[in-house]
């Protein structure tokens, strides 16, 4: 009983397959390499191609009369809506360019705000200074206008002794200078 053979349908099935397939594609070979073949095939294709351009259109037509898009129209409107969503993305890339050069322009205007403060401090301190320095030179001033009117009264009154010893003190010089001379 070992020596029986047991009947596999599946082998079977393989082999018939496998004869099938080796005859058909012979026979398709010998079809397809005939030059009436090709000009029968070359004829419905071109047929085929017509029927299908025509059907195209008349669709086209049917659907624009009942306002229904077409696969050409959601195509078009497809490839619309990628054009916006890569153009909505430029734009929000730019954003974001824009956004950190305004936080990095805001931070450089914060420094220069900055050192504009302190100039201006040091300007206020220094206007200060020379406020206080022009008080005290205008107090000064004042006080040398002061003086001078007291020499000024000082000297009326000294040049007034003076004129009243001045002959005394010019007969003196001439003694001197006649001294001199001799």
């Amino acid at each position: 009983m070992s020596n029986e053979k047991i009947f596999d349908p599946f082998s079977g099935f393989t082999q018939l397959s496998e004869m099938w397939d080796k005859q058909l594609t012979e026979l398709l070979y010998n079809l397809a390499d005939t030059k009436e073949f090709v000009r029968t095939a070359s004829f419905g294709i071109n047929t085929y191609s017509f029927y299908l351009e025509g059907l195209r259109k008349n669709q086209e037509l049917f659907a624009s009369l009942m306002n229904i898009p077409t696969k050409k129209d959601v195509a078009n409107a497809a490839k619309l809506s990628i054009q916006t969503e890569e153009k909505m993305d430029s734009l929000e890339e730019q954003i974001w360019k824009l956004q950190d050069s305004i936080s990095s322009i805001s931070k450089e205007n914060v420094r220069m705000f900055e050192e504009v403060i302190n100039i201006v401090m040091q300007m206020k301190n220094e206007f200060q200074k020379m406020s206080q320095e022009l008080a005290e030179t205008q107090k000064m001033n004042g006080d040398l206008h002061e003086l001078r009117k007291e020499i000024e009264r000082g000297l009326t009154g000294i040049e007034r002794e003076k004129q009243k010893k001045t002959p005394e003190k010019k007969q003196n010089k001439d003694l001197v200078v006649t001294g001199i001379n001799i």
